[in-house]
Parts: structure tokens; sequence; C-alpha cells
């Protein structure tokens, strides 16, 4: 089976042409090597991929025929991701609150006066 279409399969992307991509752009090794969307992938291959500023891996256990259902996934692979990798993208998600809600837009005149305010204090 193609290494797109395999990861497809298992639910890591929502098509195939991202998955395709994905290969392209190098962003998945198999087995420490770079491949193309094409090359064949076989149980026991090591898969790593990145995606979401995550660096998975995943061993091949099995081809599914088809895409499967997200509670058939593990029968297919293993991940074995380290923790690490999941921790250091919460701690990367709590570094970007900021002193405003995303989508709120510019601040109003109040806000800007309150800025104002809190800026001239601590001079």
């Amino acid at each position: 089976m193609r290494v797109d279409k395999y990861l497809w399969c298992v639910r890591y992307y929502k098509t195939r042409t991202q998955a395709t991509t994905a290969c392209k752009k190098g962003q998945v090794r198999v087995n420490q090597e770079p491949v193309k969307p094409s090359r064949e992938v076989y149980p026991t291959d090591l898969i790593e991929l990145r995606k979401d500023q995550i660096n998975y891996k995943l061993k091949v256990n099995d081809l599914p025929p088809n895409r499967v259902g997200a509670k058939l996934v593990d029968i297919y692979r293993t991940d074995i991701t380290p923790k690490e990798q999941f921790e250091a993208r919460e701690l990367l998600k709590y570094s970007k609150d900021y002193y405003r809600k995303k989508g709120t837009g510019r601040p109003t005149k109040k806000d800007r006066r309150d800025i104002d305010d809190f800026t001239e204090e601590n001079e």
C-alpha cells in the first residue's frame, strides 16, 4: 500500500491530497528516509510524520483494506510518539495567551485609554 494512502486510511490526514502534499514537502519519513507519496509501506515499517508541530512516530502493524473507523485504527498501527511532543504543544498553546481574546478585533477607545493609563503609572 502507498504511504499516502496508508496515512489517509489510518486517519492522520482528512484527504489523500493532504497526505500526498505532506510527503512531497518532506514531512513524512519511512525508516528514517524521506519518501515520495508512492512509496510502498509494509508491516513493521516505522513512519515518522510532522503534523501540527508534533513529530508523530508510528509502527505499521497491518495494512487496512480501505479507510477505517476511528475505533479500529489501533489494529493497523501502534503509536510510539513520545509524550514530550504533546506536552511541548500544550506549553506552546499556553504561551500564546494575550490580553485580548482571539477574534475580538482592535482595541476600543476605552481599552486604549486603559492601556495608556497603565503605562503612565509604570513610568
